[in-house]
C-alpha cells in the first residue's frame, strides 16, 4: 500500500498529505504485508481509548488473529541504568543477522505531567532502528505498574501477524510489579550490574522469583571480576528459590552489551528454553494460561475505568479524597460511599 493509497494531498500546500481514515481491510492487508505505516497505525488504533476506536480495533485484531503466536516472546527487565537498551540493541542485531525479524515493545518512561512519551529508546537504539527487520515502538507507561502498557498484548499480537519472530518487551524495571509482564511473554531475562553482597538485598525477591535468567550486565575492563563475583552471589540465592518455568532451571550469566559478549550465548540458553519447555508441554500451558489472564485483566480495566468515569464518582472524588486527607473520614467508608455512588448510578440506568 503506498502513501498516495493512505494518504491525501492538502490542496495548496505542496508535500503535506493528511491521512484518509483506514478500513479493516486496510488495516489487516498492511499488517500482513509488513508495512510499517500501517502497522504503527495498527498499534496506535489498539492503544486509542475512544469509543469510536473499540469496535474497529477489536475487528482488526480479530481477522489477524489466526497469523498470530509464532513467535518468541521475551521480557527483560532490570533497574534503570543496567544497560537493557544496549544489550536489546545488541541482541536485536545478532538476531538479525542469523535470519530473525525483530520486534523491540520499549515501554517508555512516562512524563509525570503529560503523560506523554519520552521516546528515549528509540534514539538509544539507532543501530538497531536503522535494520529493515527490526520494528521498535517506544509506548508511554502511562504510570501502570512495572511500565507495562494496557495493550501491550494486542500489540505482540499485531507484531506477529507482520512477521516477526523475535518480540523483545523492555520495561521500565522499577520492580513495582514485573508480574505485569511475566504474564505476557515465554521467557523473562532480569538483568543486574555488577556489585552484588548489598545490591542483592535491594532486589525485591519476588522479582528473582518470576525470572527465567538472571544477567550480570556490564562484564567488561575493570568490570569483569566484580560481574563474575555477582555472578557467583546471584546463583547462590537463586538456588533457594523455586524455579520460575517448571523443569527450567533459573541461572545467573554475566554478559557485555558494549563488547557484545555473553549475547550469542544468551540467545542459545533462550532457544534451549523453547525447545525443553515446548517437548515438555509447559510452553503451551503458559501460552494458555496467559491468554485467560488476558480475559481477566481486560474485564478488570473495563470494571475500574467504568468505576472512574462515572459522573457522579468523578464528582465526588475531590470532597471525599479531602476528608479523608484530614481524617474526617476513614478510607474504608470513603470506599463504600463512592461504590454506592456507583452502584446507584447502574441500578437508575438500569445496569448499563
Amino acid at each position: 500500500m503506498t502513501r498516495k493509497q493512505i494518504d491525501t494531498p492538502v490542496n495548496g500546500m505542496p508535500g503535506a498529505f493528511k491521512r484518509r481514515p483506514l478500513t479493516q481491510d486496510d488495516y489487516v492487508a498492511g499488517v500482513l504485508s509488513n508495512d510499517r505505516t500501517i502497522l504503527g497505525r495498527t498499534i496506535t488504533l489498539l492503544e486509542s481509548n475512544a469509543p469510536k476506536d473499540y469496535d474497529l480495533a477489536r475487528q482488526v485484531l480479530q481477522a489477524l488473529l489466526p497469523k498470530t503466536g509464532n513467535s518468541i516472546r521475551v521480557g527483560i527487565t532490570g533497574v534503570p541504568g543496567v544497560g537493557k537498551s544496549t544489550f536489546i540493541e545488541a541482541l536485536g542485531c545478532f538476531l538479525i543477522d542469523a535470519g530473525h525479524r525483530v520486534a523491540v515493545l520499549a515501554v517508555d518512561p512516562s512524563s509525570t505531567i503529560t503523560r506523554g512519551s519520552i521516546l528515549g529508546d528509540k534514539t538509544r537504539m539507532e543501530k538497531l532502528a536503522a535494520r529493515p527487520q527490526c520494528f521498535i515502538r517506544p509506548s508511554p507507561s502511562g504510570g501502570t505498574l512495572g511500565g507495562v502498557t494496557r495493550k501491550t498484548r494486542e500489540t505482540i499480537r499485531v507484531c506477529e501477524a507482520a512477521g516477526y519472530d523475535v518480540i523483545l518487551v523492555e520495561t521500565i524495571g522499577v520492580g513495582q510489579n514485573e508480574g505485569a509482564v511475566r504474564a505476557m511473554v515465554d521467557f523473562f531475562l532480569l538483568m543486574l550490574l555488577p556489585g552484588g553482597g548489598d545490591e542483592l538485598q535491594a532486589i525485591k525477591r519476588g522479582v528473582m522469583e518470576i525470572a527465567d535468567a538472571v544477567a550480570v550486565n556490564k562484564a567488561d575492563g575493570p568490570n569483569k571480576e566484580k560481574a563474575e563475583l555477582a555472578r557467583e552471589e546471584y546463583a547462590r540465592a537463586l538456588h533457594y528459590l523455586p524455579p520460575a518455568t517448571r523443569g527450567w532451571q533459573t541461572g545467573a550469566y554475566t554478559c557485555s552489551a558494549l563488547t557484545g559478549e555473553g549475547v550469542p550465548e544468551t540467545w542459545a540458553m533462550i532457544e534451549d528454553f523453547r525447545r525443553i519447555t515446548r517437548s515438555s508441554g509447559v510452553f503451551a500451558e503458559r501460552r494458555n494460561r496467559q491468554q485467560v489472564d488476558w480475559v481477566f485483566t481486560m474485564i478488570e480495566d473495563h470494571l475500574k475505568e467504568s468505576f472512574f468515569e462515572d459522573p457522579q464518582v468523578k464528582a465526588e472524588i475531590p470532597a471525599i479524597t479531602q476528608q479523608v486527607m484530614k481524617d474526617e473520614l476513614l478510607p474504608t467508608s470513603a470506599a463504600e460511599r463512592l461504590l454506592e455512588l456507583y452502584y446507584s448510578t447502574r441500578e437508575r440506568s438500569g445496569g448499563k
